[in-house]
């Protein structure tokens, strides 16, 4: 299982968001760079960025920091916020981003992401799928950075893309996120019971490197961790050793 440090930047600092909320952000750094190339000297191979001022807006507000970094750390970089047209996709693969992240587009426009994926590739394309558990428990999915409900199933949004073997999927609990609470462990069971062939990422709520083995167990091909690598509560040192042991 490969693990995927996170930087989400906000404002051009390193932020987490305590459950999806933009009202409850805590800052890590004022330089984002520093952070990937503190990332880049860990036993990984791919960076996770999220653009939070693109996922609110649509506007690539932060683009030189992330080209910097996706320059300078040598890492396959994916790119989630706000990347809504095949304009966007295309000029982001073109300055180095090796994924790009597919958030409410994957939800709102599944059609034309389904078109995106042709053309660029099954491995350009991630699907950023960030779900709510409504009163029965169902997975709802949420759009425009955790700020509306779309009222479709994580289910109903899988099987829209059911033909492409292999896809990428980036799955959070917004209700685990940032909040150090562990992940969602039946959830990423359920996800690959009905959809196996699948390259899921699980995010939200990592706390340790126990976490991490146990979504190992479970079959989950890569997860992302952010807070816990910034806080220190998974250390270099458990990460490569992780690696040697995967």
């Amino acid at each position: 299982m490969r693990i995927i440090p996170a930087i989400d930047i906000k404002d051009g600092r390193c932020v987490r968001l305590f459950r999806g909320d933009f009202d409850k952000i805590t800052e890590y750094s004022n330089d984002p760079a520093a952070i990937g190339k503190r990332f880049s000297a860990l036993s990984v191979r791919d960076l996770h960025i999220v653009d939070l001022d693109g996922a609110l807006t649509g506007e690539q507000k932060n683009r030189d920091i992330v080209s910097t970094i996706a320059r300078q750390s040598g890492l396959d970089v994916q790119l989630g916020g706000g990347i809504r047209t095949r304009s966007h996709v295309k000029s982001w693969l073109a300055a180095g981003v090796t994924r790009c992240v597919i958030g409410s587009a994957a939800v709102t426009a599944t059609e034309t992401v389904r078109e995106w994926i042709h053309e660029f590739g099954v491995d350009s394309i991630v699907l950023a799928l960030d779900i709510k558990l409504n009163e029965s428990d169902a997975p709802i999915l949420t759009t425009h950075g955790w700020t509306e409900d779309s009222g479709v199933s994580l289910w109903q949004c899988l099987d829209d893309y059911a033909e492409f073997d292999g896809l990428h999927v980036l799955c959070t609990d917004v209700a685990n996120d940032g909040a150090m609470t562990g992940p969602n462990f039946n959830l990423y069971r359920e996800i690959l019971s009905r959809f196996p062939s699948l390259q899921l990422q699980a995010s939200g709520g990592v706390r340790s490197a126990d976490d991490l083995r146990q979504l190992r167990a479970l079959g989950v091909p890569a997860a992302i961790t952010g807070r816990a690598l910034l806080d220190g509560t998974i250390s270099e040192a458990e990460v490569a050793s992780f690696r040697q042991s995967a």
